[in-house]
């Protein structure tokens, strides 16, 4: 559980710290509207909690999706772009700051209350796919010994010193 969902947390915070910070930012610097992270923040949230309510309805416990906490970083966003009025790069570089610092810790805090999501995940499966669509395995190592792959990979490695000394050649 540590490793993936440590991974995972630090992929969505940077996502999620950059996609509020880039549209919030944006739609201030266009508008002037001081209150636009926290509308934005507020409309990504209202989408997540339907996306949420989508899964429950397909049977899922309601702590399977786990909706982002952008709310409260955004109203720092709010506060940073209104004491920085008439310093935009300021609004950015110390709005994106609080953001990129504040909104993971929220996501933590909300991260902690949630059961296992790899229990969960194997305790409800996801329905069945067609067959047009079931995965297929990768076949990695299959053909590790076999004279195509071999003569294919030489093949590759050595086309580009032969390109550079065909191009060597053609400029005499």
């Amino acid at each position: 559980y540590t490793d993936w969902a440590w991974t995972s947390f630090v992929v969505f915070s940077v996502s999620q710290s950059t996609m509020l910070v880039v549209g919030a930012i944006y739609y201030m610097l266009f508008t002037g509207v001081p209150g636009t992270a926290t509308y934005y923040a507020t409309i990504m949230t209202i989408y997540t909690w339907v996306a949420k309510g989508a899964w429950f309805a397909l049977g899922y416990p309601y702590d399977f999706i786990v909706t982002p906490v952008w709310i409260p970083s955004a109203m720092l966003l709010d506060l940073t772009y209104w004491a920085t009025r008439r310093n935009k790069h300021a609004a950015i570089i110390i709005g994106g700051t609080l953001v990129g610092l504040s909104l993971p810790i929220f996501n933590m805090i909300n991260l902690l209350l949630v059961r296992d999501p790899l229990e969960m995940a194997f305790k409800y499966p996801r329905p069945t796919l067609p067959p047009y669509m079931t995965p297929i395995e990768p076949q990695v190592g299959k053909f590790y010994n076999s004279p195509v792959a071999l003569g294919s990979g030489a093949g590759a490695v050595l086309s580009v010193p032969i390109a550079a000394l065909g191009a060597k050649l053609n400029t005499w």
